[in-house]
C-alpha cells in the first residue's frame, strides 16, 4: 500500500522587504522536506524589534532569534508558526560563510521539527534532531549545517 503524502497548508508573510528572501516556493519545498503529519503552517519573516519581542514574551529571552516555532493546539493537523528573522539570518549566513538560502532552508527544516515536537534540550534529543536535519538537507542539497561541529 503506498505511504499517504501528508498535506501542507502554507501562508508566507513577509513584515519586512521581500527582497532577497527566499520565495514562497522555496519555503513551500523545505517545510514539506521536513513535513511528517498533514499541517496547517504560517512562516514569517520578521525585524529584529518583532523577532525581539516575541522572544522575550514567549521565551524570556530579550534579543531577536533566528527562528521561532509556535504551536497552537497540539492536534491534527498541526497547526503553528514559524517566525524568522531576516536581519539575523543574514548577519548569520554571512559569519558562517553560507548563502543565506541555505541557510533560510535549514531553519525552515529546524522550525518544523520543533513543530512536530522534536527538540534539543538533552544531548540525546540534540542529536536525533540534528541527525534528522542533516538527512532532510542532504535530499534537498543543503550542506551539512553542524559539520565544524563533528
Amino acid at each position: 500500500m503506498p505511504r499517504r503524502v501528508p498535506r501542507l497548508s502554507l501562508e508566507v508573510q513577509y513584515a519586512l522587504a521581500a527582497s532577497r528572501l527566499p520565495t514562497a516556493a522555496s519555503l513551500r519545498r523545505w517545510a514539506k522536506a521536513a513535513q511528517e503529519d498533514d499541517c496547517v503552517v504560517t512562516v514569517r519573516f520578521v525585524g529584529a524589534r518583532e523577532a525581539q519581542t516575541l522572544n522575550s514574551l514567549y521565551r524570556g529571552k530579550d534579543y531577536a532569534t533566528n527562528v521561532l516555532a509556535f504551536v497552537y493546539d497540539g492536534q491534527r493537523p498541526l497547526r503553528g508558526d514559524l517566525v524568522l528573522c531576516a536581519p539575523v539570518l543574514r548577519q548569520e549566513a554571512r559569519t558562517q560563510r553560507k548563502p543565506l538560502f541555505d541557510h533560510c532552508a535549514h531553519l525552515v527544516v529546524h522550525g518544523m521539527l520543533h513543530l512536530q515536537g522534536y527538540q534539543h534540550d538533552t544531548v540525546r534529543a540534540t542529536r536525533a534532531m540534528e541527525a534528522r536535519e542533516t538527512a532532510i538537507l542532504d535530499r534537498l542539497g543543503v550542506p551539512d549545517p553542524y559539520a565544524d561541529r563533528r
